[in-house]
């Protein structure tokens, strides 16, 4: 396991980037050194780790590679990263009842740190880890995905429009 270092011990930081604390279940959305908000998130039920296949959360520095959902309806089902045309509804859910729900937005991360959270087998993008939205029922600030960060929609919808592609992403224990 990566060690990855504490907020203070960080160089400044400028511009908007996202701290995503897996210990708290915290998301913050940071300008400069300035939070701006904070939401519960849930992130991986199998706890931290880098190892793809393995349904874990991975730790270290990513940006967001790619913004994907952008205009479509809240609650929009993905599979694939694409769309399904399907809009979320607990009638949907009774009929799918084994679906890993990826709703509303997807911010798609990719890793920066080679050999942590890049290239190999502990590569972010390839394992496709996102920030995604996630049916109301779903537990927050607990572990529970499948390695992804899951949010509630509105939270999604505000940490989509302030983190396009290439904000930094810091996630760490």
């Amino acid at each position: 396991m990566t060690i990855t270092p504490r907020l203070a011990d960080l160089p400044p930081r400028q511009g908007t980037w996202l701290e995503i604390d897996l210990g708290a279940q915290s998301l913050t959305v940071w300008e400069a050194d300035e939070r701006r908000e904070t939401f519960a998130i849930s992130s991986g039920a199998r706890g931290i780790g880098q190892q793809e296949g393995s349904g874990q959360t991975p730790v270290g520095w990513h940006y967001v590679r790619a913004a994907i959902g952008d205009g479509l309806p809240r609650g929009s089902v993905f599979r694939g990263r694409r769309p399904t045309g399907e809009v979320f509804s607990p009638d949907l859910a009774r009929q799918y009842p084994e679906r890993d729900w990826i709703l509303t937005r997807i911010l798609w991360l990719c890793g920066l740190e080679r050999g942590v959270n890049r290239g190999g087998d502990v590569d972010s993008q390839r394992r496709y880890i996102y920030l995604h939205g996630t049916p109301d029922d779903q537990p927050m600030g607990v572990p529970a995905s499948h390695g992804c960060i899951r949010l509630r929609d509105a939270a999604l919808l505000s940490v989509f429009a302030a983190a396009p592609p290439g904000t930094p992403v810091w996630l760490h224990d």
